[in-house]
């Protein structure tokens, strides 16, 4: 890997001191995602492998380094916490698809069951708002919301949401492009789009108004 010397100075940062550092920003992604009895060397181990494959390798320069690697972290985090805990801790339910054969088959889809109000935060000087591409958007109310709780007008509008919508919802909200929330949650590109629409639909938006 080709690393340029400005990187070389960030990653002697995070791993000084036994890699105090990294382990730190480890520390703070746990907590604010609600994981507490996970077992932490584990996490540390898997943060070195992301810091290396897709930290380091997909950095913008321009943006702050901090913020990208909690969001990544983040994100990675709350992938393996779902298939760790799918047999266990999961929703089924069954949907109707065309195979290329052009019949109909019944198809059992998995919905994650995690905690749909854990607290996002960023670094004491950085914010997930370096890595959004805008902050007036549903999506942003979530990433706004304190660690004690929704407001009475986000909870009213999550009501009016299916499981699968606030599923899709809060995997937007972490980052994850289209594609990746297909992968996770075991649905096509219809069902995505039709979970979009609503989460952005006026008669469900509204209430935040």
């Amino acid at each position: 890997m080709n690393i340029q010397p400005y990187m070389e100075q960030i990653i002697n940062s995070y791993y000084e001191n036994d890699a105090r550092k990294l382990h730190k920003i480890v520390d703070k992604v746990l907590k604010n995602l609600h994981f507490v009895d996970v077992d932490k060397e584990e996490y540390y181990s898997l943060a070195t492998e992301i810091f290396v494959k897709e930290v380091i390798p997909n950095y913008n320069p321009e943006k702050s380094f901090d913020s990208f690697l909690y969001s990544t972290l983040y994100k990675k985090f709350c992938t393996a916490m779902t298939r760790a805990t799918r047999s266990k801790r999961c929703t089924k339910i069954k949907v109707e698809e065309i195979d290329k054969n052009g019949k109909i088959i019944i198809k059992e889809i998995i919905i994650p069951d995690e905690r749909l109000n854990a607290a996002i935060r960023g670094e004491e000087n950085s914010t997930l708002e370096d890595v959004l591409a805008c902050n007036h958007t549903v999506e942003s109310e979530i990433f706004g919301e304190k660690e004690v709780g929704y407001s009475k007008k986000m909870t009213q509008y999550l009501k009016r949401l299916s499981i699968l919508q606030r599923e899709v919802l809060k995997l937007i909200s972490v980052g994850f492009e289209p594609n990746e929330i297909l992968e996770e949650l075991h649905i096509n590109k219809k069902q995505y789009e039709d979970c979009y629409n609503a989460i952005h639909a006026y008669r469900n938006i509204s209430i935040l108004m």
